[in-house]
Protein backbone atom coordinates (compact mmCIF):
# COMPACT_ATOMS: atom_id res chain seq x y z
CA UNK A 1 0.00 0.00 0.00
CA UNK A 2 1.25 3.06 -1.00
CA UNK A 3 2.03 6.07 1.36
CA UNK A 4 -1.51 7.93 2.26
CA UNK A 5 -0.40 11.23 1.81
CA UNK A 6 1.23 10.50 -1.70
CA UNK A 7 -2.44 9.10 -3.34
CA UNK A 8 -3.71 12.47 -1.37
CA UNK A 9 -1.13 14.51 -3.52
CA UNK A 10 -1.74 12.84 -6.64
CA UNK A 11 -5.69 13.40 -6.44
CA UNK A 12 -4.51 17.39 -5.62
CA UNK A 13 -2.91 17.31 -8.77
CA UNK A 14 -6.30 15.63 -10.61
CA UNK A 15 -8.56 18.09 -8.86
CA UNK A 16 -5.80 20.92 -10.18
CA UNK A 17 -5.62 19.74 -13.54
CA UNK A 18 -9.33 19.19 -14.44
CA UNK A 19 -10.08 22.97 -12.77
CA UNK A 20 -7.43 24.46 -15.12
CA UNK A 21 -8.03 22.42 -18.06
CA UNK A 22 -10.08 25.15 -20.21
CA UNK A 23 -7.70 27.85 -19.31
CA UNK A 24 -4.97 26.45 -19.76
CA UNK A 25 -5.51 25.02 -23.52
CA UNK A 26 -7.21 28.49 -24.41
CA UNK A 27 -4.15 30.25 -23.68
CA UNK A 28 -1.76 27.81 -25.49
CA UNK A 29 -3.74 27.67 -28.34
CA UNK A 30 -3.42 31.74 -28.24
CA UNK A 31 0.74 31.15 -27.85
CA UNK A 32 0.90 29.12 -30.66
CA UNK A 33 -1.23 31.26 -32.98
CA UNK A 34 0.93 32.52 -35.78
CA UNK A 35 -1.58 35.19 -36.74
CA UNK A 36 -1.45 36.51 -33.52
CA UNK A 37 0.50 40.02 -33.00
CA UNK A 38 3.78 38.96 -30.95
CA UNK A 39 3.17 40.77 -27.87
CA UNK A 40 -0.11 39.24 -27.63
CA UNK A 41 1.27 35.47 -27.44
CA UNK A 42 4.01 36.42 -25.27
CA UNK A 43 1.42 37.32 -22.50
CA UNK A 44 -0.49 34.48 -23.03
CA UNK A 45 2.84 32.85 -22.37
CA UNK A 46 2.93 34.56 -19.17
CA UNK A 47 -0.12 33.91 -18.02
CA UNK A 48 0.21 30.03 -18.50
CA UNK A 49 3.75 30.28 -16.74
CA UNK A 50 1.61 31.85 -13.66
CA UNK A 51 -0.69 28.68 -13.69
CA UNK A 52 -0.18 26.22 -10.59
CA UNK A 53 2.66 23.60 -12.09
CA UNK A 54 0.50 21.27 -10.68
CA UNK A 55 -2.46 22.08 -12.82
CA UNK A 56 -0.34 20.33 -16.26
CA UNK A 57 -1.57 16.90 -17.12
CA UNK A 58 2.21 15.72 -17.51
CA UNK A 59 2.46 16.19 -13.43
CA UNK A 60 0.00 13.33 -13.18
CA UNK A 61 0.88 10.00 -12.51
CA UNK A 62 -0.75 6.38 -12.76
CA UNK A 63 -0.90 4.74 -9.84
CA UNK A 64 -3.26 1.45 -8.87
CA UNK A 65 -6.77 2.09 -7.98
CA UNK A 66 -6.18 -0.96 -5.36
CA UNK A 67 -3.17 -0.32 -3.49
CA UNK A 68 -2.07 3.17 -4.87
CA UNK A 69 1.17 1.64 -6.42
CA UNK A 70 3.09 3.57 -8.89
CA UNK A 71 4.91 1.50 -11.06
CA UNK A 72 4.12 -1.86 -12.67
CA UNK A 73 0.53 -0.35 -14.01
CA UNK A 74 -1.59 -1.62 -16.39
CA UNK A 75 -3.46 0.73 -18.15
CA UNK A 76 -6.05 -0.60 -19.28
CA UNK A 77 -7.28 -2.37 -15.98
CA UNK A 78 -5.82 0.78 -14.11
CA UNK A 79 -4.64 -1.78 -11.51
CA UNK A 80 -0.49 -2.71 -10.80
CA UNK A 81 0.82 -6.20 -11.51
CA UNK A 82 0.37 -7.38 -8.11
CA UNK A 83 -3.06 -6.56 -7.98
CA UNK A 84 -3.93 -7.78 -11.37
CA UNK A 85 -1.91 -10.93 -9.63
CA UNK A 86 -4.32 -11.02 -7.09
CA UNK A 87 -7.47 -10.08 -8.35
CA UNK A 88 -6.92 -13.28 -10.94
CA UNK A 89 -5.73 -15.79 -8.39
CA UNK A 90 -9.23 -14.81 -6.62
CA UNK A 91 -10.99 -15.40 -10.69
CA UNK A 92 -12.35 -11.28 -10.39
CA UNK A 93 -11.10 -10.81 -13.61
CA UNK A 94 -13.01 -12.19 -16.22
CA UNK A 95 -10.76 -13.63 -19.14
CA UNK A 96 -7.79 -13.76 -17.35
CA UNK A 97 -6.25 -17.36 -16.10
CA UNK A 98 -3.42 -17.60 -13.84
CA UNK A 99 -1.52 -20.51 -14.86
CA UNK A 100 0.40 -22.29 -12.14
CA UNK A 101 2.81 -25.80 -13.16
Amino acid sequence: MAKKSMIAREVKREKLVKKYAAKRAELKEIARDESRPMEERFKAQLKLAKLPRNSSATRLHNRCQLTGRPHAYYRKLKVSRIALRELGSQGLIPGLVKSSW
